[in-house]
């Protein structure tokens, strides 16, 4: 069976890799891309390397424009997909890669994003454990008509920890979480910070001492896989290259837990996964080893000395991060498998 696909935001870096995506799925058919300033030009002016694409033409982001398919994705600015979704049937698979639909507070919505409040969809991150038993989200995904696709390093940090949250092995009370990041994670918007004669052979701090939007979004996840309180300690890095998240999260283990019994928490929740795998001890990942691919890959190791667990994670923010968790989600809600049209392999070198 095909359904018809619309992507609005085609023109950025999460339009287009859902575009590098879809453009491989059997079961999607691509028909619509929109765009806001860049409306009306071919879409291989602007995503030159969608080859397969390049008969499509970018025309304006409206509910006219996205209506009558079968699945539409949003890949727009905060904000900009509530005033959206509202116009589009209730039958239309909708899946925003944007920020609007991904919390259950809007105390925590106006706290780090102001303006209207419109409401929280399913979260599309299909591995998180969300209640006892190891349950996953994937299960409230399953018919689902409206889909919250994550922050990139909200899901990142969020798998990163929940098992020993779930298991717990873990406290969830001083958690500590550094990360690089690519500027892709950014958007394509002209800022000099994000200029390469700013970023090259440099790495900056932002978003320092609890600022950084995607918090309560990791608050939230921590707190669905069992955490009564969490307090986290977040701090990205930007560093030079396109893609990827390295993020390196500790937390302290609960007194009396062996080395063994924190491994096995990890490997327990994602030895059955496809995309979210936990490498042997004593292997730590890189990001250019999950390039291009829907994998997040983790080591752990237990610093025995200062009673911490410490987990490095490294994920594709554009693909695993947003993209490929969006089409992921997209086919456990139309009842297709799971792993349908993504890459687990990354490009080398």
């Amino acid at each position: 069976m095909s359904f018809s696909v619309a992507v609005a935001g085609a023109s950025g870096y999460a339009g287009g890799e859902l575009l590098r995506l879809l453009a491989a799925h059997p079961d999607f058919d691509i028909r619509t891309v929109t765009a806001h300033s860049n409306a009306g030009q071919p879409l291989a002016s602007v995503q030159p390397h969608l080859r397969s694409l390049a008969h499509l033409t970018l025309t304006e982001t409206t509910p006219e424009n996205l209506a009558g398919h079968d699945v539409v994705f949003l890949a727009l600015p905060h904000g900009k997909s509530g005033e959206v979704t509202a116009g589009l049937d209730p039958a239309t698979l909708v899946v925003d890669c944007g920020a609007d639909h991904r919390l259950t507070s809007e105390e925590a919505w106006a706290a780090f994003y102001g303006g209207d409040y419109f409401g929280y969809w399913p979260y599309g991150v299909p591995e998180l454990i969300v209640g006892p038993g190891g349950a996953r989200q994937r299960d409230n995904l399953v018919g689902a008509k409206r889909i919250a696709a994550p922050g990139c390093n909200a899901s990142t940090v969020a798998l990163s920890l929940a098992p020993g949250i779930a298991a717990g092995v873990i406290e969830a009370t001083d958690i500590v979480s550094v990360l690089a990041v690519g500027p892709s994670g950014a958007g394509k918007a002209l800022k000099t910070n994000l200029l390469a004669a700013e970023i090259l052979g440099s790495a900056n701090p932002y978003a320092v001492g609890g600022t950084h939007r995607h918090i309560p979004e990791i608050v939230q996840g921590l707190r669905g896989a069992g955490a009564t309180e969490v307090s986290i300690s977040f701090t990205p890095v930007l560093v030079p290259m396109s893609r990827g998240i390295l993020a390196t999260s500790t937390a302290r283990i609960v007194p009396g837990t062996s080395a063994d019994a924190v491994r096995a928490a990890w490997y327990d929740a994602y030895d059955r996964e496809t995309f979210v795998q936990l490498l042997p001890a004593g292997e730590f990942p890189r990001t250019a080893d999950v390039l291009g691919a829907n994998t997040m890959l983790m080591g752990l190791a237990v610093d025995e000395a200062a009673g911490r667990v410490v987990i490095v994670t490294a994920v594709d923010n554009l693909a695993k991060g947003t993209a490929g968790a969006a089409i992921q989600s997209a086919n456990i809600a139309l009842g297709l498998e799971e792993s349908t049209g993504l890459p687990v392999n990354g490009v080398a070198p």
